[in-house]
């Protein structure tokens, strides 16, 4: 089992900056992808951004740029750096684990404002 728990997010105004960090517990060991997802009300939930062991990246297109995901291996955690942030950023934020399952965070909601 893997447990994933998101902090950091909040409410912020357009153009502010926020850092997520997902804490992961459990057997963690063979986990290779670690990353963000989310979800905005009424929608689908959608990448974000992905990092494997090694430091491979993968981002959304649209955040590239904007969006920074770093992992820390040593103390089993994911982050995420959002800058210049805009109200469609707005959504609840997912951390994700890959091994043989995926495992996913509880959420953390971000709300920007305009």
């Amino acid at each position: 089992q893997v447990q994933l728990v998101e902090s950091g997010g909040g409410l912020v105004q357009a153009g502010g900056s926020l850092r997520l960090s997902c804490a992961v517990s459990g057997t963690i060991s063979s986990i290779n992808t670690m990353g963000w997802y989310r979800q905005a009300p009424g929608k689908q939930r959608e990448l974000v951004a992905t990092m494997s062991r090694g430091g491979s990246t993968n981002y959304a297109n649209s955040l590239k740029g904007r969006f920074t995901i770093s992992r820390d291996n040593a103390k089993n955690a994911v982050y995420l750096q959002m800058n210049s942030l805009k109200p469609e950023d707005t959504a609840v934020y997912y951390c994700y684990a890959l091994k043989s399952l995926g495992y996913w965070g509880q959420g953390t909601q971000v709300t920007v404002s305009s």
